[in-house]
């Protein structure tokens, strides 16, 4: 409780300065609003009533933003996510049903909520959580004792335009888990592949590492074929660098030997773009 106080003594310090909107809460401790059109309506979850109280303050008071509900459990979030128009669903990475559980609920909110964009947040850095996370299908993870609220308030703008947020520690972990999995179908919400048996030959050796020279030669292909390649992979998934590649292919794979029985069609659908903060990713050339 005290390390979660402090925390956000560093990610809202005006909220205990600032007098708050009035909101009436029901007995789930949830908050039912409408918003205009042009906010970002926002869920918030976490265990902790200080936590919920100051940061839906918070973002109330800035003017692109919407809490529409709070909740401190899983079950709390997918039936606030039924009652409430959601946009973006930030998530405790554990909630009152147990640890990691914020994690554990977001496959269900992908089932039920597709249109709902996660964030799921840590109190500390843990970046062995960030792989799981992010396959569990958060689009964005967010350390709150480690950052400020202006940061979160722009990752839940880049996430709701569609972008994918973390910084370089915490891509580096996705990068390092993929090039240790095994063989990968890239999929959509749906369980429909996104890419051909080469495309993901080709993602799986730029996991590992390599550069496109090396590609080449472990394919037997010639460097330009590579590129052409790596520009279509770049256009279906709407990704514009090998990271954001690589963390796009962890959020959305299945494990070959999961899916016996491989998909007879193969949508194309763009996906957001990846936010970092610190050094540049490489690009695909």
């Amino acid at each position: 409780m005290l390390q979660q106080t402090h925390a956000l003594g560093t990610l809202v310090p005006e909220a205990m300065h600032q007098q708050g909107l009035k909101h009436e809460y029901d007995s789930r401790d949830r908050l039912m609003m409408t918003p205009k059109r042009s906010d970002i309506s926002v869920l918030f979850a976490s265990p902790n009533s200080l936590t919920r109280e100051l940061v839906m303050g918070a973002l109330n008071r800035q003017k692109r933003f919407h809490a529409v509900a709070t909740a401190t459990t899983a079950k709390g979030v997918l039936e606030a996510l039924q009652t409430a128009h959601v946009d973006v669903a930030l998530i405790a990475a554990t909630l009152q049903d147990g640890p990691m559980s914020g994690i554990g609920v977001l496959p269900k909110i992908r089932e039920t909520s597709p249109g709902v964009k996660s964030v799921i947040l840590f109190f500390d850095s843990e970046c062995k959580l960030v792989v799981d996370a992010f396959r569990a299908g958060a689009r964005g993870v967010f350390c709150i004792s480690q950052s400020t609220f202006k940061l979160l308030c722009r990752c839940v703008e880049q996430v709701h335009a569609g972008q994918i947020w973390g910084n370089c520690s915490e891509l580096s972990e996705v990068v390092e888990a993929f090039s240790q999995f095994a063989p990968m179908r890239v999929v959509n919400a749906d369980g429909m592949r996104l890419l051909t048996k080469r495309e993901e030959e080709v993602v799986r050796l730029v996991a590992e590492g390599m550069q496109n020279r090396e590609i080449a030669r472990e394919l037997k292909l010639s460097e330009h074929t590579i590129k052409n390649y790596l520009f279509h992979i770049f256009e279906k998934l709407g990704v514009s660098s090998r990271v954001e590649l690589v963390l796009y292919a962890v959020s959305n794979a299945k494990s070959v030997q999961a899916s016996a029985v491989p998909s007879e069609k193969q949508e194309q659908k763009p996906a957001g773009k990846l936010r970092t903060r610190g050094k540049s990713p490489t690009t695909a050339d």
